[in-house]
């Protein structure tokens, strides 16, 4: 007989930055991880993670609102179910529960934990095998603060971290913050590849002025320069300026990319297992990006130690990320929750090895951390 959900347990756990991350929409000093605990009638726990960037400022899904759904209307609908056979829950929570994409990643993420630890397989293994082990990852540079951006980086490199940097733009005047990105290209040169992510913040005309000129500073992508539902604009920047446009809030799973390839958009999609709905949603559209000869990025909504793991599980399955991974998300942190934080060396992270996620709580920080 398989074994069946017994409980779906959710905590909402405050950890600290190591600094303000400024972006477009807000400044933020801590994380809310929602931590999923699911435990089946065999005593198996997988876990998942909901994550979102500053409380309601990002999307439509907060923190709170992510728990509340969970323990109201999504875990009723799990309980009591076979844990085993995926397809069916994942088309459960669909017919009964619209949006609350996070939410449904992150109980898609503690299922396939248990039923990697169910069967002595890695995620990874269970979506098909790794054809990476050590995935590239870049960092954000948003301190707001050109001089100290400039130092951070080459800290980072120095330290054999990270050799490519994300500017988060948006909030300042188009010519101030194209002046800042210009000037930390320009002092790291050859040495590293720089890229900006505007959050969404420019309308089409500034867009055309910032692309230009971040284009002739030598920046190599441009994320998300205007709002996410203005497909046709995003399709016209792509298709303007040399300097390649990374999709991300325009491109949340398989149908945003299908109707954005068939529009004629060159450029790449950044994958998040947060807006897909899970790591199979995720998947579906990095395949269908494959197919329209899309290049692909692995995106994090800064998400904690179990949510980076579950993503950089997913990413490992695919035989090519041409933008490489931002999945820093813990490195972000003062602490975390977890007994062996990921292993980030060489510019990079390690695949974490062991069934289902390979990641073990911290049952003492998990404690001190979650809210009360």
């Amino acid at each position: 007989m398989s074994s069946t959900i017994d409980t779906i347990e959710t905590l909402l756990v405050d950890l600290p930055t190591i600094r303000p991350h400024q972006l477009s929409m807000t400044t933020m000093a801590r994380q809310t991880l929602v931590v999923v605990r699911l435990r089946d009638s065999e005593g198996i726990e997988g876990l998942g993670e909901g994550t979102t960037i500053g409380g309601l400022a990002y999307g439509p899904e907060s923190p709170e609102s992510i728990k509340r759904n969970i323990d109201t209307y999504l875990a009723p609908l799990l309980i009591g179910q076979p844990a085993n056979n995926l397809n069916a829950l994942r088309t459960q929570l669909a017919r009964h529960a619209r949006g609350n994409a996070i939410a449904k990643s992150a109980l898609e993420t503690a299922l396939l934990d248990a039923q990697g630890k169910r069967l002595g397989l890695s995620m990874a293994e269970l979506l098909g095998g790794a054809q990476q082990i050590h995935l590239p990852v870049l960092w954000t540079l948003a301190s707001g603060d050109t001089a100290k951006d400039i130092d951070e980086a080459f800290q980072r490199l120095n330290d054999r971290c990270h050799c490519d940097f994300k500017l988060k733009i948006g909030a300042n005047p188009v010519a101030q913050d194209v002046a800042h990105v210009a000037a930390i290209k320009a002092a790291l040169g050859d040495r590293a590849g720089v890229r900006v992510d505007v959050n969404q913040a420019w309308d089409e005309a500034s867009a055309v002025r910032g692309i230009a000129a971040l284009q002739d500073a030598g920046i190599e992508l441009i994320e998300q320069p205007i709002p996410a539902r203005e497909h046709a604009g995003l399709i016209r920047l792509a298709n303007r300026f040399r300097v390649p446009m990374l999709a991300d809030e325009s491109v949340a799973d398989a149908r945003d990319g299908f109707d954005l390839a068939a529009g004629g958009f060159s450029g790449a999609f950044a994958l998040k297992i947060a807006k897909s709905g899970g790591l199979q949603g995720a998947l579906e559209l990095a395949h269908l990006a494959q197919t329209a000869g899309i290049g692909l990025y692995g995106g994090t909504l800064l998400e904690g130690t179990i949510g980076t793991a579950a993503s950089l599980h997913a990413w490992a399955t695919l035989p090519e990320l041409a933008w490489g991974t931002e999945m820093f998300g813990p490195l972000l942190l003062e602490d975390d929750i977890v007994a062996e934080p990921l292993a980030y060396r060489d510019f990079g992270v390690e695949l974490p090895c062991g069934p289902g996620l390979g990641v073990t709580l911290d049952e003492d920080k998990l404690a001190h951390y979650s809210r009360k």
